[in-house]
């Protein structure tokens, strides 16, 4: 005996089943969206709303003119009781309509959620109002003679070209009035042909290949206008989008501006102080003090030399024309050169380094000099931050394929919600001009685009007042 397939409890269980259960649950639990998605969406929506709400409004007397245009016809050439019936529907529904339109005028805009909600609340009251129009033209129609329907289907072709051209602003609307409309329109005639089967050389079957080329005419209409639509609204966002990066621009010329120039500002101002004792000769009876302010000169000077081949670097990343000469090096060896280099800073900072490295030596696939620069950039960012007298911790690692160095101070801390700012160009957590931390803002940020180039991460945790740990993580070798 076979199984009937329709029976076969095994095809529910083995695939009907899980499917449906899949489905249900996709529906439940939909799929998380981005907050910057979310608000794309809103602000393209409310857009659509605003601009389909102004259309409404504006052509509200238009659409008055109509209704009361239409219905005295049919008082006057059919039934006085229908064409009153009729429009006072088309009132009901216009009632409805700039009810939500007002409310819509009146929203400040933002939330996706309300937007959609406006979005259904406009949708039922054009179904209303499509319906109410065909009511209209159905009633017409019934009053009249077979193949006599020329008052219902102009006035079907009227609401169709008038919803093409005003209604393309929100699709779902068009979509649905074009339903209403164009089920009607084809109705009239279609009924008629099955009812009376007349022959090919009938005028009916004329009516019904004109209704059918009309109601193409008027399809193709809502398309052009809801295309021209939408390349506008393409176009605004493009706009927008070029703003918001022209704002971008300006915002970060604005930093590198304030940050280059304070920057510039305090070492050159001791460096020039230091030269005019210098050549004034006032200090070439005292070598000791000369000795501190040639110390003084030279400490500023290597700022403002870091501060230049930081605008350089980033010059290069950002135009993608840094050079990288991979290849395997021991991260023991690098550390180690990292922590003798910024040694003599520890010192004069009263902050000790110390560093814990694995027995076994780890290689992993880098450029030297550059992951050299990220990890001097990390260890003298721990000292800057570090009170005297701490100690800022360095450790090597391995982890699933990639080498890991920590770099741990003891030091003030980031406050919560701050990565933009930390790895930011020409951006600080301490950004105001008496800042205590000098610094140009862009040693992190140009750490996390050479970390980002060995196929890496760098991230940190922190916690005010405790410290601040920061790991770099590269691929091995």
């Amino acid at each position: 005996m076979v199984d009937h397939p329709i029976t076969d409890v095994s095809f529910l269980r083995s695939g009907f089943l899980p499917w449906l259960k899949h489905r249900i649950s996709t529906l439940l639990n939909p799929q998380p969206k981005s907050h910057a998605t979310d608000l794309a969406q809103a602000m393209r929506l409310t857009r659509q709303l605003r601009d389909f709400v102004n259309g409404s409004r504006s052509l509200f007397w238009t659409r008055q003119a109509m209704y009361f245009g239409s219905s005295l016809l049919a008082a006057y050439y059919y039934d006085p009781t229908i064409a009153l019936f009729c429009f006072s529907f088309c009132q009901l529904t216009e009632a409805f309509d700039n009810m939500v339109s007002a409310r819509v005028m009146n929203w400040g805009g933002g939330s996706l959620a309300q937007a959609r909600l406006f979005h259904k609340s406009l949708l039922l009251t054009s179904t209303l109002s499509a319906f109410s129009v065909a009511l209209f033209t159905l009633l017409v129609a019934s009053f009249e003679a077979p193949g006599a329907h020329f008052t219902p289907i102009f006035f079907l072709f009227a609401a169709g070209l008038f919803a093409a051209v005003n209604n393309h602003q929100l699709p779902s609307v068009l979509l649905v009035r074009l339903i209403v409309y164009g089920g009607v329109f084809l109705y009239i005639p279609v009924i008629e042909l099955i009812q009376l089967s007349p022959p090919l050389e009938s005028l009916l079957w004329a009516q019904f290949a004109t209704v059918v080329f009309v109601l193409f005419f008027v399809i193709q209409c809502s398309i052009i206008f809801l295309k021209l639509y939408r390349e506008g609204l393409d176009q605004m966002d493009e706009l927008r989008l070029e703003r918001d990066r022209a704002r971008s621009a300006l915002e970060t010329k604005s930093q590198f501006v304030s940050v280059v120039s304070h920057e510039l500002r305090t070492p050159l101002h001791s460096i020039m102080g230091s030269l005019s004792l210098l050549s004034s000769g006032a200090l070439s009876t005292a070598p000791e003090r000369e000795a501190k302010v040639l110390n003084i000169a030279h400490r500023n000077s290597q700022r403002l030399s870091k501060l230049i081949n930081d605008l350089l670097d980033l010059q290069k990343l950002e135009s993608g024309q840094m050079d990288y000469e991979f290849g395997s090096h021991c991260m023991n060896t690098l550390v180690e050169e990292a922590i003798e280099s910024l040694n003599p800073l520890a010192e004069s900072s009263q902050v000790r380094i110390e560093s814990t490295l694995p027995s076994a030596e780890i290689f992993a696939h880098i450029d030297h000099s550059k992951f050299l620069q990220v990890l001097c950039n990390l260890l003298s960012n721990a000292i800057k931050f570090s009170p005297k007298g701490a100690v800022v911790e360095v450790s090597v690692s391995q982890a699933a394929g990639s080498a890991l160095v920590r770099v741990r101070d003891h030091g003030i801390g980031i406050p919560p919600n701050s990565r933009d700012k930390v790895f930011g160009k020409f951006s600080q957590i301490d950004s105001a001009d008496d800042r205590n931390y000098e610094g140009s803002g862009l040693g992190l940020s140009i750490a996390e685009q050479i970390v980002s180039a060995h196929q890496g991460t760098i991230d940190y945790v922190s916690e005010l007042k405790k410290g601040t740990t920061f790991t770099v993580s590269v691929p091995l070798v």
